[in-house]
């Protein structure tokens, strides 16, 4: 019966250690599926604590009845006993990382439908690494080996701070812009920016002067608030695919916003550790 109920208990609490690492979407549906179907089975389970306990206690009593002293430590009653309140224990914590999940996840399905005006332009929005996360492609956005915005970018830029701008709880979210490069050095071997890493960051940092000037500027802008935009360079340590292709290091060039947890979201992350 021990050896059942710790294999039971180590199951559960195995179903516990993903929810600490960055998932995509589908895997934290598959996550969560999991988890409802462990769910349902928790009657059952608690129907086998109460005949284990109920076992336990007339093993106990028929021990006392043939004169087995059941001192205070180390009792076959206290072994299981302890068994049974651990296994409780590990279901009441699986109960509550699963409402923990489920809250964590209509979060995100509130940020994806009000980000659903920017899907529909055909940028791509994601959860990625735990956080809501919008990609711009690169080459839309500058041209090969530049960091001046093309008209076509500053577009779209312009259409993504209009639906920020126009969400309050979007709006006074934080925010890193993120520049991302292929693994191709630069072909000017005296390129001011001497490296994909600072090539990443000058994008970076073009998106988010262009976020942040107000929309009355002469070259236009984004009039989003300065205290909540920050911006950094990855160059090629972080591809969202493999370089080896033409198609795959396109990708792999791009500018992500990424939308920073608030407060109460990164207590609830930090919980799953």
């Amino acid at each position: 019966m021990n050896k059942k109920m710790g294999l039971v208990a180590a199951v559960l609490l195995a179903a516990g250690w993903v929810c600490s690492c960055g998932y995509s979407e589908d895997e934290w549906q598959a996550q969560l599926a999991k988890q409802h179907s462990l769910e349902a089975k928790n009657s059952e389970l608690e129907e086998q604590l109460a005949k284990a306990r109920s076992r336990a206690d007339k093993l106990a009593a028929d021990l006392e009845k043939m004169g087995v002293q059941l001192n205070a430590e180390g009792t076959a009653k206290q072994a299981m006993a302890k068994d049974i309140e651990q296994m409780k224990q590990a279901l009441e914590e699986y109960r509550q990382r699963a409402q923990l999940l489920e809250r964590i996840k209509q979060r995100f399905e509130v940020l994806r439908k009000k980000l659903t005006k920017l899907t529909n332009l055909g940028l791509d929005v994601r959860i990625r690494n735990n956080r809501m996360v919008i990609s711009l492609p690169g080459d839309v956005l500058f041209a090969s080996g530049e960091d001046t915005l093309r008209e076509d970018g500053q577009k779209i830029l312009a259409q993504v701070a209009d639906v920020i701008r126009g969400d309050d709880s979007l709006r006074n979210r934080l925010y890193q812009v993120a520049g991302h490069t292929d693994n191709m050095p630069l072909k000017r071997t005296a390129s001011v920016f001497h490296d994909n890493w600072g090539l990443s960051v000058m994008r970076a940092r073009q998106v988010l002067v262009y976020l942040v000037t107000p929309t009355d500027a002469k070259a236009g802008g984004g009039g989003l608030s300065p205290k909540l935009w920050s911006a950094s360079g990855y160059g090629d340590t972080d591809p969202v695919t493999s370089n080896d292709t033409p198609e795959g290091r396109s990708k792999n060039r791009r500018v992500e916003l990424v939308l920073l947890p608030d407060v109460e979201e990164m207590l609830d992350l930090k919980s799953l550790l």
